[in-house]
């Protein structure tokens, strides 16, 4: 998957993220609708990334993990703004 995030970078997730990193922004692409407020994304993101894949422990994050996961904050506070 590509992503360009709103600051312009691009990112493919399967050359720039490890598997762990990738089943994590999974999560996260769901919480990023669902979410009913910035910090239960938050919450949720912290969550998945102390419990890493299949509770295998914590998932330091790449900085292209962070900047993709910034860009999804930025996401959700504007869907939120929205509503």
């Amino acid at each position: 998957m590509i992503i360009t995030t709103s600051s312009g970078q691009i990112y493919d997730t399967n050359k720039d993220l490890t598997a762990p990193e990738r089943h994590i922004l999974q999560k996260l692409f769901l919480w990023e609708s669902m979410s009913s407020s910035l910090e239960e994304f938050r919450e949720k993101k912290k969550t998945a990334l102390s419990k890493g894949w299949n509770n295998s422990g914590p998932v330091p994050g790449s900085d292209a993990l962070k900047d993709i996961i910034h860009h999804l904050e930025g996401k959700v506070s504007l869907r939120l703004n929205k509503t």
